[in-house]
């Protein structure tokens, strides 16, 4: 069973995410929210396995409230999916630096809706790869981490997970990546494991953008 918490400050959105999710088998929906603060309360009190986070609230946004849940969650901490208007969208890249799992746009109707839900919750770090690649893409080379965020030390990751990310960050998944480097799913799926916890890092979509950021991926490269 997975249990989601949703947050939209739309009220008529939010009620139709909550009846679909609660009709789904498998899924159980474990509070609602109107706006980050309040998101973040819920959180810390229902402890779900994934969020879906509304991007653009007044007062407390879905950014910041993506930071302060993962900074406050205990492990497991929570897999927060953004949702959004449209794709090319710098609060969904902000967002996506602080550690969200992934993003889905609003308009991707029910079946969509519910796929995402269960690749995260299953424990996929990021729902359509080729498309986060692309936003990642349009930010990071005109978006520079903060002042007083030194980037992450790529220099302490072996070849493999080096490789292992560079590829990630091409937006191929785990079985694509084996494919390309002859060894199994298993193994890609350690490596990267590892390079996360190296880098300090809360998600696969983070790792997409960190790599971009240090210049281990540039964007249009190409994957081999």
């Amino acid at each position: 069973m997975i249990r989601v918490l949703v947050v939209d400050d739309q009220f008529l959105i939010r009620a139709g995410l909550v009846g679909l999710l609660r009709a789904a088998p498998g899924i159980e929906v474990v509070g609602e929210a109107g706006d980050g603060a309040e998101a973040v309360r819920q959180a810390a009190a229902t402890r779900p396995d994934v969020i879906l986070m509304d991007i653009r609230m007044p007062g407390t946004s879905g950014i910041e409230a993506t930071r302060r849940i993962l900074a406050e969650a205990p492990d497991p901490a929570p897999r927060i999916l953004i949702l959004t208007t449209f794709d090319l969208d710098e609060y969904v890249y902000q967002a996506l630096r602080a550690g969200a799992a992934g993003f889905l746009l609003k308009d991707s109707g029910p079946e969509r809706l519910l796929a995402a839900v269960a690749a995260v919750g299953g424990g996929d770090g990021l729902f359509a790869p080729s498309v986060t690649r692309r936003l990642v893409e349009a930010f990071a080379s005109r978006t520079g981490r903060p002042g007083d965020e030194p980037p992450p030390e790529i220099g302490a990751l072996t070849a493999r997970e080096t490789e292992v990310l560079r590829l990630t960050a091409h937006g191929m998944s785990n079985l694509e990546i084996a494919d390309q480097l002859f060894i199994s799913e298993a193994t890609v799926k350690t490596h990267l494991n590892r390079t996360m916890s190296k880098l300090d890092l809360d998600s696969r979509a983070q790792a997409v953008v960190v790599a971009y950021e240090t210049g281990l991926v540039t964007p249009g490269g190409a994957r081999s």
